[in-house]
């Protein structure tokens, strides 16, 4: 009997991860929200580019919480709305109903933002009587199951680094790229997400994930990053980035401990291939180097229908969490983390075309 799903938001994870609820064997759509009011009423299929299957778009909470559904995909944006996107999901949980999400990346780890909201999810959980997981693929697979399993290959390491490189220029989020990010602002503006502590704040919970599974003990979390500006004008969908605004951005997270930078959590995110010549460049994807015995460097590459490095990346979020919910709904109750689940693979999932 396939499992009873509701998929809370249509944005940029929502759209894909919509379109691969209705397309997996062991899930039934049954619900949607909708946050415009333009979207309310419309077929869930045609918001995501698919035919139309009879579930209706809603802005109603009450209503859809009042279904029987045994998770809901929370995939509402939470950048500027954390602390309300966790409101949310506890009074989803508290209805009874499993949350896979991919909105408050810090809680890839669910303590890592302070005992008082790790608190109100287990008892939301409880009192609900379902789980709660957090995931993607950054924060999520790329530097959770992917580096923890290369780990296993290894006669002795010192350092595992997981390198994300990316040219956001195709990805059209406004609210993200130049709001959150601030790319397309002066230098001097500084965004969400190079205030001080917000990168230990976004990517500390998946260096807190890898640890636990490696069995270490942090002695601190740390950030660091630099900027560059664009050199001339250009153009991107969101419009045009200027010279001499933001227009790349590098960052490390690192786990220390015994004084090292043992795990890192690096991104190189260019709105312009040219920008940063010196910086690690690719087509765009993921590198995880393990330095130890044997050194050992896997390349993660990823595209959508047309190529775009940056959409496959947001389609690897949306699939990443939806695959998980048949393992989840399947848990022990309480906030969970990846470890908690066993390997989730594409079963059901072949596709009768001719591979390519």
């Amino acid at each position: 009997m396939a499992l009873r799903v509701i998929q809370w938001s249509t944005g940029n994870v929502g759209h894909y991860s919509l379109r691969s609820i209705i397309h997996h064997p062991e899930l039934e759509l049954v619900g949607l929200w909708v946050h415009g009011e333009a979207k309310e009423g419309r077929d869930a299929g045609e918001l995501c580019g698919l035919s139309k299957v009879g579930i209706q778009a809603t802005r109603d909470a009450d209503a859809l919480l009042a279904l029987e559904a045994d998770c809901v995909v929370y995939t509402a944006t939470a950048d500027l709305r954390p602390i309300e996107a966790i409101d949310d999901i506890c009074r989803i949980l508290r209805s009874g109903k499993n949350v896979i999400s991919s909105s408050v990346v810090s809680l890839v780890h669910p303590t890592h933002l302070g005992p008082d909201l790790h608190q109100r999810i287990v008892e939301a959980c409880e009192i609900g009587g379902v789980s709660f997981l957090t995931s993607g693929i950054d924060p999520g697979f790329a530097n959770d199951w992917l580096p923890l399993s290369l780990s296993g290959l290894s006669e002795k390491w010192t350092q595992i680094r997981i390198r994300e490189v990316v040219n956001y220029a195709t990805y059209d989020q406004p609210e993200v790229v130049l709001g959150t990010m601030g790319f397309g602002k002066e230098l001097d503006d500084i965004p969400i997400l190079l205030v001080p502590g917000a990168l230990v704040g976004g990517w500390g919970g998946t260096i807190r994930v890898m640890a636990e599974g490696l069995g270490l003990e942090l002695d601190e979390i740390t950030q660091d990053f630099e900027c560059l500006p664009a050199e001339e004008d250009f153009e991107t969908p969101m419009g045009v980035i200027r010279k001499g605004t933001r227009a790349a951005i590098r960052f490390e997270v690192c786990g220390i401990v015994g004084g090292e930078p043992r795990l890192v959590v690096e991104h190189v995110t260019r709105m312009h291939d040219d920008l940063g010549p010196d910086w690690p460049k690719s087509d765009g994807g993921y590198e995880i180097i393990i330095e130890g015995v044997p050194r050992m460097v896997c390349r993660l590459d990823m595209e959508d229908e047309h190529g775009d490095h940056a959409v496959g990346g947001v389609i690897l979020t949306a699939t990443r969490i939806v695959n998980m919910i048949p393992h989840l709904v399947a848990a022990q109750t309480g906030a969970l983390t990846a470890l908690d689940l066993p390997l989730v693979t594409g079963r059901g999932l072949v596709d009768s075309k001719t591979p390519a």
